[in-house]
């Protein structure tokens, strides 16, 4: 007899609003408990305590607009924020504090999330949406100060940019920005001569998100459609399909690569919360409880692996916490029994 579906570790409730982004930030002075921000549909973020399992700030600076990406920088105690009233705002934290110290506007109503790398101490690159539909706009923090501008051939026409990763093979070596497009390709840029060097078709429909693997070279990239596709980019920085895996029913919102390269995670139109080896795709689980689309996932990089925990976020207006990792192999928790048909 099969065993039941495994249940999340536990839940948060309390944003009243559809929950569209996730981030984890784990080297706090209380590691065994990671803080976990999260962005809503009614355009605040909150910052949980993950030992309490409560709320302990709400931060409201973009209108009442829909918050669609957080991330930590320089530490817990500032944050990027991107909304769709077209900011992007940078958040003092320190000391209880609560304020927006500055901001950028993206002069784009997408739902395209931004890219964060940081290439030296105390300076990042971050990838946005540009003015033009189907622009990247580079910027380097804290300056602000423009970098480059990403901008298809007119006759390439891959539509808007749907999602990005910005990456580098070393620190300190050239960035590169992995873009996914409105036209279901997969653009591989230079940010050093603003040129493409690779593009791939890997779907029929709008690339929804997109993670890479700098160590493997290899990446994956979820759509609109019932196909999961996993590119790799070869020593002449071309872009090919190295395999794909079909389900049922269509949609992926989100995927996200744990950080130890072990697993993946994608986040299901169908409610559903998918874990694959990320070495082959195999299939290893699916974690049924979210009522909704779940619209994001994100692990967090504890130091310990065992304490490692996977969140997501759906518009059933819950966050869903599950620990899915057993130190001796580095496997799931829920044994291969508890998958269920889609």
């Amino acid at each position: 007899m099969a065993l039941p579906p495994p249940d999340p570790q536990f839940v948060l409730r309390g944003t009243s609003a559809e929950v569209h982004t996730l981030h984890f930030y784990c080297r706090g002075q209380e590691p065994d408990y990671p803080i976990l921000f999260s962005g809503s549909s009614n355009g605040l973020i909150h910052v949980w305590n993950l030992k309490t399992r409560r709320v302990d700030t709400i931060l409201d600076g973009h209108g009442g607009k829909s918050v669609y990406w957080v991330e930590a920088i320089n530490g817990r105690d500032r944050l990027l924020s991107q909304g769709r009233n077209q900011q992007i705002c940078l958040w003092d934290l320190a000391e209880g504090r609560n304020t927006v110290t500055d901001s950028v506007f993206t002069e784009n109503v997408g739902f395209c999330k931004s890219s964060l790398l940081k290439v030296a101490q105390g300076h990042w690159l971050m990838a946005m949406p540009g003015k033009d539909l189907d622009e990247v706009q580079v910027l380097e923090l804290p300056s602000k100060t423009s970098v480059c501008t990403l901008k298809p051939e007119a006759d390439a026409k891959p539509g808007m940019p749907m999602c990005l990763k910005l990456w580098q093979p070393d620190f300190g070596s050239c960035p590169f920005l992995l873009a996914g497009y409105e036209d279901g390709s997969v653009i591989l840029w230079n940010l050093s001569g603003g040129k493409i060097l690779s593009r791939l078709a890997c779907h029929q429909e709008p690339v929804m998100s997109l993670d890479f693997d700098s160590e493997k070279t290899k990446g994956v990239s979820g759509s609109s459609e019932e196909v999961l596709t996993v590119w790799s980019l070869d020593e002449q920085q071309n872009l090919k399909v190295q395999k794909t895996h079909k389900l049922v029913n269509a949609g992926i919102a989100d995927v996200a690569i744990r950080q130890d390269k072990k697993i993946l995670a994608t986040a299901g139109w169908d409610h559903r919360i998918r874990i694959f080896g990320w070495k082959k795709l195999k299939p290893l689980a699916i974690l049924d409880y979210h009522t909704a689309t779940v619209h994001c996932v994100s692990f967090s990089d504890h130091s310990r692996p065992s304490e490692r925990l996977l969140a997501a976020g759906s518009k059933d207006h819950r966050i869903s916490i599950w620990s899915i990792y057993n130190q001796a192999s580095g496997a799931l928790h829920c044994p291969l029994e508890t998958r269920k048909p889609d």
